[in-house]
């Protein structure tokens, strides 16, 4: 499976939280024209003009092309239009020109442009029309708003999309960071070219508060070593986004050990386990909402720290939100716990009232219940209160350490607790909510307001410290002045609670996806785990560090005590699948991805991996291939999510006509495998080759290597951008170059270090061998991929195009057949 199996890793414990079913987000790619002017005109002339705009903004071929395929939604905006593209971020930008190009011949009609990419959510408005809501459209008129007559501005998030084709590079120019309306930082990127477009700084910006310096080229995000989404090793985190190949040795284990080694069989559940459900919230103010999140939370916090309770994490318990009757005993069974504490809170000015009730989800009957009614600046202490008489009433060990962590105030400040609160959140749901890099901005801004209100909020510092890692480790800010915010932040935070377990697991985070320091990460771990023995991300990493230290049964492990803490996190069980596809453990990979599935069974991924096993296992395209053209016929936006192993499938079964059409709903990104970085061109190349266009396929090959080489010069030991760079050459006759280049990425990143990217590059330096005829050295270094655990699979040799070169030599046959099921 083609995947940024780091990146995974790193998210593995944000994206949790599944979407409300009702709301049917999709990132659409937004274009906002206003008429300048226009208030000041007649009526008369309003009326012409936008007629006169109608009809050149009709006329573009971006617009014709859109409205062609259905992919395009138009808004009248009173003194404009909006259009909401969907297939690409090329769409809006290539039509803004257009209308540009066509006013030259019109000049009496001045319009200011804005750009941007987000989450929409197409509705029907009240005269049955169709329209789109969402933050996206909302961030979009504030970037047009910030421009003049002429300007064609663009956030940077649209903009980075952009500059990953080169054609666009020329003409993106980068504004820095600005303040806008509400207080909203935004980074602007204006678009000019050859008379279309308005190169002047934009008057509202001279005038305005810059926050950060532009004026430098934009150029795509690229993700360096450091963000192997194993992130987690990757974690962005880490996987920001999904290696393990040690030693030569290593043998499989045998059935038996196998056996022992599998997924966990039922348990009776604990009676000291315990799941506290989000508190409703019985405000006149709903924006009181975060008041009682806050209540909610700091119970969990304090009953998490006793290490003789077995408490849910927030992730889990977040869906069960208020409003619907729960159903205490499906909820207790789903979450594997024998209590759960729901309850109320109600704010009004100076006072609190909170209510809560601890229930025995085995019985449905109410075990214990408590009524609070106090000033609200004693909030803190009725949460203290509540969880040390929940630790009572289940008869729970309770070490001193651990009461007076639990009764200690996060802070005095009710206001800097409340951007504590909303930030966490954030941060937890912004992959849903908002484009991740403005979602995790946001919550980073939120942050350090609580921290200028009370510099010693020292839990703000390690919620600071997660998102500036998130941002590094996800390519969004790969930069060392992110690391360094990262570093201040936990030096903040071990300053304020030396030997925490905060600040033992933030170092943790830190050391693990910024510098892949293994062992000096594990250490910090195993000190986080004792203050914090709930904390599903203290194990999430610790069997990642396992995993790619190849350590395969302490990995499984850790990771299933994470999903015993997090049952409702489905990527959790996903980072659990691919350890057993690695291992070839294929049935324990299905029983893994089902658990996966019943949590969130419309989840596209989990679906279309569910169905790839086959592929791996057995060589059967079927079941793949039926699942991808059912989730197709279901909603066609999904072929951008499943693009890969789409591709993936249509080139193991040689059908040039799907490979085309997964080729168009490739994500402009590129093709990672895992956290290799080919470039989109790759894929063409590859696509081309197989259909015998051999001018395409060299072109685009040669695209894939001035991409590589550009990566490699700015980072000469990136072992990833090398092995492309190897590919490339390889599949354009460079022999020399190619095998050096595949040599030292392998040398630079041995199995020995990271044993799941490690057995990637050894795989494909055996495809460099292959593809420039030393098939000797080919079949040396197979023979060591198919020894180790890693990607490479019986149906990946069977059908993959790649091998060809290879087929019909019996060395070749021997290693299928090692491979093949048993």
């Amino acid at each position: 499976m083609i995947i940024m199996e780091g990146a995974k890793e790193a998210f593995a414990c944000e994206m949790s939280v599944e979407p409300n079913a009702d709301l049917q987000l999709e990132i659409g790619y937004l274009l906002l024209i206003d008429v300048v002017g226009y208030s000041k005109l007649l009526v008369n002339e309003q009326v012409e003009l936008l007629q006169e705009l109608n009809q050149i903004v009709r006329s573009t071929p971006s617009f014709r092309n859109a409205e062609a395929t259905g992919k395009l939604i138009r808004l009248p905006t009173g003194d404009g239009m909006a259009l909401v593209f969907f297939r690409s971020p090329e769409e809006p930008a290539q039509c803004a020109l257009e209308i540009h190009a066509a006013l030259k011949s019109h000049p009496q009609l001045q319009l200011r442009v804005g750009v941007h990419s987000g989450p929409v959510n197409q509705i029907t408005d009240v005269n049955d029309r169709s329209n789109v809501a969402g933050t996206g459209i909302n961030v979009a008129q504030r970037v047009m708003d910030c421009g003049d007559a002429g300007h064609i501005l663009l956030s940077k998030h649209v903009a980075d999309d952009l500059a990953q084709y080169r054609h666009w590079q020329p003409y993106l120019h980068d504004l820095g960071e600005w303040e806008v309306k509400h207080g909203l930082r935004l980074s602007l990127v204006n678009l000019y070219k050859e008379g279309l477009g308005n190169p002047a700084i934009p008057e509202k910006l001279k005038r305005g508060q810059r926050w950060k310096k532009g004026g430098t080229p934009v150029r795509p995000v690229r993700p360096l070593r450091w963000l192997k989404f194993a992130l987690v090793a990757a974690l962005l985190l880490a996987a920001l986004a999904l290696t393990s190949t040690f030693l030569i040795s290593f043998r499989r284990a045998s059935s038996t050990a196998e056996t022992s080694f599998g997924l966990p069989a039922m348990v009776p559940v604990s009676a000291k386990s315990i799941a506290v459900l989000p508190f409703e919230n019985l405000s006149d103010e709903k924006e009181n909402a975060y008041f009682a999140d806050g209540v909610q939370d700091e119970i969990l916090t304090g009953l998490s720290r006793v290490a003789d309770l077995k408490v849910i994490s927030r992730t889990s318990v977040i869906q069960y939100k208020t409003g619907a009757k729960r159903n205490l005993r499906e909820i207790g069974a789903a979450l594997g716990v024998a209590h759960v504490l729901e309850g109320t809170v109600q704010r009004a000015g100076s006072r609190v009232r909170v209510n809560a009730q601890l229930i025995d989800a085995r019985t449905d009957s109410q075990v214990w219940a408590e009524r609070y009614d106090r000033d609200v600046a004693d909030v803190f202490a009725i949460e203290s209160e509540l969880a040390g008489k929940i630790v009572a009433q289940l008869q729970a060990k309770i070490s001193p350490s651990e009461k007076a962590a639990i009764e200690q105030k996060p802070t005095a400040d009710l206001a800097a607790y409340d951007l504590y609160v909303r930030a966490k959140t954030l941060i937890a749901t912004a992959v849903y909510n908002t484009p991740l890099q403005e979602g995790l901005s946001e919550a980073v801004r939120m942050l350090n307001q609580a921290i200028e209100r009370d510099p010693a909020f020292a839990l703000a510092y390690y919620q600071l410290a997660h998102a500036h890692d998130l941002i590094y480790f996800g390519g969004l800010d790969h930069t060392p002045a992110r690391l360094a915010m990262a570093d201040a932040a936990i030096q903040s935070l071990t300053r304020l609670l030396p030997n925490s377990g905060e600040a033992h697991l933030a170092l943790a985070k830190h050391l693990y996806w910024g510098y892949h320091d293994y062992d000096h990460a594990r250490k910090e771990l195993s000190l986080a785990q004792k203050s914090l023995p709930n904390d599903p991300w203290a194990f999430v990493l610790a069997g990642y560090i396992d995993r790619r230290q190849g350590r395969w049964a302490e990995s499984t492990k850790n990771l299933e005590r994470a999903a015993e803490l997090d049952p409702q996190n489905p990527h959790v069980l996903q980072q659990i699948s691919s350890s057993y596809n690695f291992l070839h453990r294929y049935a324990d990979q299905v029983r893994a991805l089902d658990r996966a599935i019943a949590v969130t069974p419309k989840e596209a991924v989990l679906r279309v991996s569910r169905a790839e096993v086959e592929l791996d296992w057995h060589a059967d395209t079927r079941p793949l291939l039926s699942s991808i053209e059912a989730m197709l016929a279901e909603d066609s936006r999904e072929g951008n999510n499943i693009a890969q192993e789409w591709l993936r499938v249509s080139l193991c079964q040689r059908d040039f006509d799907g490979a085309l059409r997964a080729l168009a709903a490739l994500p402009i990104a590129g093709c990672y495998q895992d956290v290799i970085p080919f470039p989109r061109a790759w894929c063409e190349g590859v696509v081309a080759q197989m259909r015998g266009d051999k001018a395409a396929a060299y072109a685009a090959f040669t695209s894939t290597r001035a991409e590589a080489a550009k990566l490699v010069a700015e980072h000469p030991d990136y072992p990833e951008g090398l092995c492309v760079l190897g590919m490339a050459d390889a599949a354009l006759g460079h022999k020399d170059d190619a095998i050096r280049e595949g040599r030292r990425a392998v040398e630079l990143l041995p199995v020995t270090k990271d044993s799941i990217v490690g057995a990637l590059l050894v795989e494909k330096l055996a495809l460099i061998y292959a593809w420039t005829g030393e098939k000797d050295l080919a079949f040396e270094q197979l023979a060591i991929a198919a020894r180790i655990p890693g990607y490479l699979s019986y149906g990946e040799l069977r059908l993959h195009p790649y091998w060809d070169p290879l087929r019909g030599d019996p060395r070749f046959e021997k290693i299928v057949a090692s491979l093949a099921p048993k």
